[in-house]
């Protein structure tokens, strides 16, 4: 993960809500999904999850309003204490910490699961650096621990190489924002950079705020060999048909 990718989810987490039409319901809508499937893994709970890549909070605070204990890491220290904070003023103890997923700092086995949403693994833009990563989540986890990783459908994306993402446009109390992003590809077909675009009301006219990030396009071939050389077993691309949540979600079992 490069520097800027720090920079970026820093920068956009006073913004990251707008993304969504409507946070608080996406909130709801995600935690339901993740943990029915974290519960149909599992057992009924509640269990302890690490969110590594937790951001403003989004599945977070769900999961845990969802009764589970629920520990929250960031690349972005603005991110992390954004979604403690939004967690608090809703009444939901959410512990959080800002770390590199590479280098995740808790003890070995704490968690009976750890998720990464978002499409968050993509800004990790070598092998290496996915591979480190995806051992770590592997050392965070007891034998037989869950993991819940969701991506984009890179296989179709690469194939189609979009320029650019639909506009998603929120209201809010202090007006309307339209989002989307402008996607670069790089000649490999396997890398993009992008140009993160919010467009919010001012006045009569509108104020344009522009993030970058770049990103890597995995496949889920190239993704489930990572995981099955960091000792993840079971490996399993689930729908969003299936599971309700908006991205494919890749679950797998740690082992010794």
């Amino acid at each position: 993960m490069t520097s800027s990718a720090g920079d970026f989810y820093d920068s956009l987490a006073p913004d990251y809500h707008r993304i969504f039409p409507d946070w608080e319901a996406s909130i709801a809508r995600q935690a339901g999904a993740l943990d029915g499937l974290l519960r149909s893994e599992l057992g009924p709970g509640p269990h302890r999850l690490l969110d590594c890549a937790c951001g403003i909070g989004t599945q977070a605070i769900g999961l845990a309003r969802a009764g589970h204990r629920v520990v929250g890491s960031d690349l972005s220290p603005v991110a992390v204490a954004r979604a403690a904070a939004e967690a608090a003023a809703r009444g939901i103890g959410l512990p959080v910490v800002a770390a590199d997923m590479r280098r995740l700092p808790f003890r070995p086995g704490a968690f009976d699961a750890v998720v990464c949403a978002d499409n968050s693994i993509a800004h990790l833009l070598t092998l290496q650096d996915t591979a480190l990563a995806l051992g770590e989540m592997r050392r965070m986890l007891r034998d037989d621990g869950l993991l819940v990783l969701t991506l984009r459908d890179y296989d179709d994306l690469r194939r189609t190489r979009p320029a650019s993402t639909p506009p998603q446009v929120s209201y809010g109390s202090d007006g309307r924002t339209i989002t989307f992003q402008l996607w670069h590809w790089h000649a490999d077909g396997e890398h993009y950079d992008q140009e993160y675009f919010q467009l919010l009301t001012q006045g009569e006219g509108w104020e344009v705020r522009v993030r970058q990030a770049a990103s890597r396009a995995l496949s889920r071939e190239q993704l489930m060999e990572a995981a099955s050389a960091a000792g993840f077993t079971g490996l399993d691309w689930r729908t969003p048909d299936a599971t309700g949540f908006y991205q494919p979600v890749l679950t797998g079992r740690a082992t010794g």
